[in-house]
Order: structure tokens, then sequence, then C-alpha cells
């Protein structure tokens, strides 16, 4: 299945039906009077989170839900129908971002979460309510009003408490192969990644947590080179980050400098992404003799100044991934517990999504410009990479 991760929508509820002029006329009641009923309100648009879904390819051939319309109210007081409400399943994982005031309206981020897109029309009155003892024939009647109509951009970011950082070939599908049941395509090529992987790490009958791996960069890609920076997005809503380094490249590049790399990207793509906690992992010791992984390895950490946790493992052979899942998990344990706990600790946190918040409207509303310019200059072309335009990001003081 193509993996597509975001999509541009117009969603419309229905219009509320018009309310009914009528009077009554039945044989022996001289006096009948009005009895016009009110019509149906319209349907609304929801979209409803849906497990069973990873992809947003559905949205990429279907552009346009409509609700249906409420039915006009009738004679003898009978009311209109309702319009059925539409639910539209998306992924869990999906920011939805109104393209016109660019206003994040919600992330549908659980199962079975139902977020109201568009408000359906309000019935129309029928003229049995305008009825009086000075007015015994009214004429008046209250017209259905329209459905909402928004056209909305849908981004589906992965669902992960752990995300795996790297050069192409670092070794991140390996390591998810190694530590889940999740087998992405490995092979001796750069971008062999191409889609991101998601695995369920297992530690326990009830312990557990979800690894993400997406396809590897390479310096210069917030300039458009590689595959640039369009899955990172998939990594904002992780709380632990896995920077992993080949420490014998094939190429015999420098691990520092790729390391350092991959650090400035990250940086340019999302500041606030770059301030999560970063783990430096050490990977294909294997292909270095035993007495020199442990001087290669400090190496490495001194040259990059590193001063945060650092684990030396061999994806392939599984050597040292254990005490790197387990320091995982007890980390991530101890994370939700101090952000139940502690005020401080949890205001941090919504602090930091609110920034990433702000950091996605930056880029929807730089991809709308870019839109908006291309049509302007008669471009009627759809398709175009988020590489080809560039986000300046400001945070409200």
């Amino acid at each position: 299945m193509q993996f597509v991760d975001e999509a541009s929508i117009i969603v419309e509820a229905g219009n509320g039906g018009n309310g009914c002029l009528s009077f009554r006329r039945e044989k022996y009641v001289p006096k009948g009077g009005p009895d016009g009923g009110d019509g149906g309100h319209g349907g609304c648009v929801y979209l409803l989170g849906d497990d069973a879904l990873n992809t947003l390819i559905d949205f990429k051939y279907q552009r346009f839900y409509k609700a249906r319309n409420g039915q006009p109210g009738q004679g003898r007081q009978m009311s209109g129908k309702a319009g059925d409400d539409l639910y539209v399943k998306v992924p869990v994982g999906t920011t939805v971002i109104d393209e016109d005031t660019l206003e994040v309206i919600a992330d549908v981020t659980e199962i079975g979460q139902v977020v109201l897109v568009a408000q359906g029309g309000r019935r129309g009155l029928g003229n049995i309510h305008f009825k009086s003892s000075t007015n015994r024939a009214p004429r008046r009647t209250v017209p259905g009003t329209e459905g909402e109509r928004r056209s909305l951009r849908l981004e589906m970011k992965v669902m992960a408490d752990v995300g795996l950082l790297g050069m192409p070939n670092a070794g991140k599908s390996t390591l998810i192969r190694a530590v889940s049941a999740a087998r992405p395509k490995v092979a001796n090529y750069p971008f062999t990644t191409l889609v991101p992987n998601l695995g369920v790490v297992k530690l326990g009958t009830h312990e557990h947590f979800v690894m993400a791996d997406v396809p590897g960069l390479i310096e210069g890609a917030s300039d458009g080179a590689g595959l640039g920076l369009r899955f990172l997005k998939h990594l904002t809503r992780t709380r632990l980050l896995l920077h992993v380094v080949d420490v014998a490249p094939f190429d015999e590049s420098d691990p520092v400098a790729a390391a350092q790399a991959i650090a400035h990207e990250l940086e340019q793509f999302s500041p606030a992404l770059a301030e999560r906690p970063r783990w430096l992992v050490l990977n294909k010791l294997d292909l270095l003799p035993e007495d020199e992984r442990t001087a290669r390895g400090d190496e490495i950490v001194a040259k990059l100044g590193w001063s945060g946790p650092v684990f030396r493992i061999s994806a392939i052979g599984g050597e040292g991934t254990d005490a790197l899942v387990q320091a995982a998990h007890r980390w991530l344990t101890e994370q939700r517990r101090l952000e139940t706990e502690d005020e401080q600790v949890a205001e941090h946190e919504r602090s930091m999504r609110e920034r990433m918040e702000a950091e996605a409207v930056a880029r929807a509303e730089a991809r709308l410009s870019y839109k908006r310019k291309r049509d302007d200059e008669g471009d009627d072309d759809d398709d175009f990479d988020d590489d080809d335009y560039d986000v300046e990001i400001e945070y409200a003081p």
C-alpha cells in the first residue's frame, strides 16, 4: 500500500430544512389555524480515530465529504427528518488544520476519538411558531441555515514513544527488527527505508512501548537533498530520540561529522523537537576488532562533546540492545510518573507540544502560501514536495 501522510480535503455539513407554511384544512374544523412544521437539522461532519488505518491514501482519491441535508417541514405540524451525520475515519495520530484560518482544530490521538469539523445547519421554523392572539393566520416562516463548509489539511504523525534518528544505513531498521516484531526492509544501500515503520517493543506481559523508524537524513536535507525533511514530523510525538551512529561506515566517512550533520538538520526542522531528550547509540561495533571498540567509541563521544547517555550496540547480533530497551522503558515510565505527579513537568510537556503545534501551523502556512503562488503563476500541478518551500517559525510571546 502506498504511504500517504498528508492530504487536503473539503468537508461540508448538511443544510437545515426550511420551515413549512401551512394551514389546517379539515371538515368540521372551521378555524383550523396554522400547522406548518419545522425543518430538520442538517447533518454534521465528524472525524473518527481508527486504529485500522495507517495512511491517508483514501483521501488522495476522495477529497470531498458532505453530510445529508435536513428535510423541510410539512403540514399537520410534522417536522422534517434531520440529516444523517457523516463520520470520516482517519488514522490515529492525525492533526487537523483549517487551511483558511490555519487553526489547528484537533489532534486525533486516541482510538474512537470523535472530532466535529463541520457544524450542520440549524432547522427552519414553521408558521405554527408565529401564531398569536393578534395574528391568527401567520404567513411567516424561518428558512434553515446553510451547513458549515471547510477546507482541511490532514497531517498524519505516527504515534510512538521512542524515535530512531540517523543517517541512511546507520542500522535503524536493523535495530527495530532486533527489538520488536516489525520487519522493515534491510539492505546494504542508502535509503532502503522509504516510509516510517513502527514496532512494539515488549518487555513483559503488560510492559511495552512503541518505537518508530523513519527514513534516514543526509546533510543538506533542509535544502531538499535526499528524501528531505518530510518524514521528520513523525518524530514530533515521540518523547525520546535515539540517535543511531554507524561507527564503521562502509564509505569510510567520519561518524562524528555525520552525527553533527543530523543534529543540524534536526534543529533546522524543529527547534522544539531538537530539545527532546536524545541518547547516542553507537551501532555496528561488530565491524570493529574487539580491542578497538572501546577506544573508537570513546573517541566519537569525546569529539562530539556528548554529555548524555551513550549505548554501544551491534543491532544485527543483538549485542547491547536489551540494555538499551530496558533503559528506554525505565525512562518512559519515570517520565509518565513525573508528568502525573509534578505540575511543573506536566506544564513543560504541554509547552513543548504547543511549540510543535505552532511549528506545524507555520509549515502549513508556508505550504499554502507556496501553493497559492503556483496557482497565480498558472501551475495547476497539485503534486509538489515540502522541500520546495522555506518555513520560518515564530512563537507567541
